[in-house]
């Protein structure tokens, strides 16, 4: 009989709240609610979207401040410029950021995605609030699809959908000018669409995606194709932070009587938890992958326990270990282990960027080749060159000898390097015999750029010793 108990209590895990059983999409309703928890995700929303739509328009020296051009692998990150030549800092950020998830969700959970998730963050406080006003609350959305199609239902239906679509451009929109940037978006815009027809195609089928997310698939993206939410359940252990209800002290659930003395838990079984569960779940049924750590079950609650007279609480972040036995513990084997891995990371990285030159420089005597003979008693060695502009501007270039008296020959035109571009040629360095004391003599080659010396390059000239 317990084992049949037992299976009955974790039945929910069998299917999620978004399915009905017969396969059929269950639309969630949620209800409207208040508390401190919402209205401090609010205010960190406005400032999220704000630094979303505003960071387009700022420049830093005439260029975008963040920047993402993947198609010409031209970006842009708080105003320092990086190019293919700094794969390994875009690859240590990678592995830096993915170590940080693991560490994050083992401490906390799906934090991010109730707080910072776009998708959440979007659907919650643009698109629920808009639908909220045309529509009314969840009573009200029901009774309106529930209801013949009549004017005033045309009239909603249609606005909201103009609405969601309008403002899923504009998030189309913005997303590209992160990759183009600003000016040049504004100069695609005031074009005919088909002059830039593969761009303005691009916008159309994102809008579409956008518009179909935030209008239609909602909390599934969150509970079926998220990665994130998969990745929570082999990432999460029992002390980790999560939204949970505090069984032992709602436990055993009952309505309020006033005529008896109350002899149930805290838990009146109002289920305005699950009301306003944007996800359909019931939280009281413990931590679940549908869960994304929203706090709406928690505000709703909290008002509940006001009412009732008792302390807030009864769903709160906590871990499960916190739960059953007080004590609140963070620090684990694991969140240690990944906050070593995670330091040492950021220090890399750190010093990798304070030590990146804005240009990089090699010369090299060129491979498989000997000294050459020169008319006036001279002798030459090829070398190659090359140069990384790692700015902004164009990078005029030239080369003197240092060490030794000599000349220095480019072969072909000028050394001139486009902003973030790559410049690669050949030069004779050209010695009288006279200066030539060893078979490997010595060079101090100065790259210099608007006689100033960028770089001084040891290398070595090879030539037979005139005795």
């Amino acid at each position: 009989m317990e084992n049949i108990s037992s299976q009955q209590e974790e039945a929910f895990r069998d299917s999620i709240a978004t399915v009905t059983k017969e396969g059929k999409r269950n639309w969630v309703y949620p209800k409207k609610f208040s508390g401190k928890f919402y209205r401090a995700r609010t205010y960190l929303s406005y400032v999220l979207l704000l630094f979303l739509f505003g960071v387009p328009f700022i420049k830093v020296n005439g260029h975008p401040f963040i920047i993402f051009n993947i198609p010409e692998r031209h970006f842009i990150i708080f105003g320092i410029p990086f190019g293919p030549h700094d794969l390994h800092l875009f690859a240590l950020s990678m592995i830096a950021f993915i170590v940080s998830i693991f560490l994050f969700t083992v401490v906390f959970g799906r934090l991010f995605c109730g707080w910072i998730c776009p998708q959440t963050v979007f659907m919650e406080m643009v698109f629920r609030k808009i639908e909220y006003w045309i529509e009314g609350d969840a009573n009200k959305q029901r009774a309106l699809k529930a209801a013949p199609w009549n004017g005033e239902k045309i009239f909603k239906k249609t606005s909201k959908q103009i609405i969601f679509y309008t403002i899923s451009f504009l998030i189309a929109n913005t997303f590209l000018s992160y990759i183009i940037g600003v000016d040049k978006l504004y100069q695609y815009i005031l074009d005919t669409p088909s002059k830039h027809f593969g761009i303005f195609l691009a916008v159309l089928i994102f809008s579409g995606i956008f518009y179909f997310v935030f209008s239609y698939f909602r909390e599934q993206a969150c509970t079926i194709v998220c990665p994130y939410g998969r990745l929570q359940g082999v990432m999460l252990d029992s002390n980790s932070i999560v939204i949970h209800y505090d069984y032992k002290r709602g436990e055993p659930r009952g309505k309020i009587s006033k005529s008896e003395e109350r002899i149930n838990g805290d838990c009146i079984d109002c289920k305005m938890c699950v009301d306003v569960c944007p996800t359909g779940i019931d939280i009281r049924n413990g931590t679940q992958l549908e869960c994304v750590n929203c706090t709406a079950c928690i505000d709703a609650c909290d008002n509940v326990m006001d009412k009732i007279k008792k302390p807030h609480g009864l769903i709160r972040y906590a871990s499960k270990n916190q739960i059953e036995t007080g004590i609140k513990k963070i620090l684990t084997p694991r969140s240690i282990g990944y906050s070593i891995v995670l330091s040492i990371l950021t220090i890399l990285i750190v010093f990798l960027l304070a030590t990146r030159s804005d240009v990089e420089l090699n010369i090299l005597r060129t491979p498989g080749t000997l000294f050459q003979e020169q008319p006036g008693g001279k002798l030459s060695n090829l070398y190659d060159l090359k140069i990384v502009n790692k700015t902004f501007n164009h990078l005029p270039a030239s080369l003197e000898l240092e060490n030794i008296k000599g000349e220095i020959r480019i072969i072909g035109k000028d050394l001139d390097v486009e902003p973030q571009g790559v410049t690669e040629a050949k030069f004779l360095v050209i010695l009288p015999k006279s200066e030539i004391k060893y078979l490997k003599t010595p060079l101090k080659i100065a790259v210099k750029s608007n006689d100033k010396i960028l770089d001084v390059i040891n290398t070595a000239f090879l030539g037979k010793v005139v005795q």
